[in-house]
């Protein structure tokens, strides 16, 4: 499979700082020991999780951010994958995907493989950049919807999403909803959030 090379660097994403302690601390909540992200990128969530003391693994369509990864945490197993596959290996306590979703064409097969790889009870962590009513109107006000939707950012953002359309993703693939956290900036004005969601028992 190929994928075109979405620019992962070495260096951490900006939006690290704000989202994977918040994905940190919802792991420590459900008692996860093992975690797989879905989009892992150049591994550095997956570097902290499992400084964090959990068994931690990551899949990204993207084979340059895998390549990345397995060099920065060799420790850690890094695969190279698509959503639309099987998981690479079942029964995980936790899967979390971060500021993936809104990247994707067919965002409906991330919940189903998220789905797939958990055990039953399990949970699914996912962020996507905040929409809701006082931001938008905060970026029509201050005319920042061009800087903000970044028409000319490859590969970039494709579908944008509210906690209600996320929520409705997420339902149709079998889970349900227990949490949402927003994260980044004031409240309402979030940059993303973080909506957890739980695998039925049986």
């Amino acid at each position: 499979m190929h994928v075109e090379n979405y620019g992962w660097e070495a260096e951490t994403p900006e939006s690290s700082n704000y989202i994977n302690p918040a994905i940190l601390a919802v792991a420590r909540k459900v008692g996860a020991k093992t975690v797989l992200d879905a989009g892992c990128g150049n591994g550095e969530l997956c570097g902290l999780l499992a400084k964090n003391g959990l068994d931690a693994m990551g899949v990204d369509a993207d084979s340059l951010g895998v390549a990345i990864a397995n060099q920065r945490f060799p420790g850690i197993r890094f695969e190279t994958g698509l959503f639309g596959n099987p998981p690479p290996r079942t029964g995980f306590d936790l899967v979390v995907s971060t500021e993936v979703v809104e990247h994707l064409y067919s965002p409906h097969e991330l919940p189903r493989f998220a789905f797939d790889a958990l055990r039953p009870g399990g949970t699914f962590a996912i962020s996507t950049p905040y929409h809701g009513y006082l931001k938008n109107m905060m970026l029509s006000v201050t005319d920042h919807w061009d800087a903000h939707h970044t028409a000319g950012w490859h590969g970039g953002h494709i579908k944008f999403w509210s906690r209600k359309t996320l929520s409705t993703l997420l339902n149709k693939a079998g889970f349900e909803v227990i949490d949402f956290v927003g994260v980044g900036r004031l409240p309402y004005l979030w940059k993303s959030m973080i909506l957890v969601a739980r695998k039925p028992d049986g």
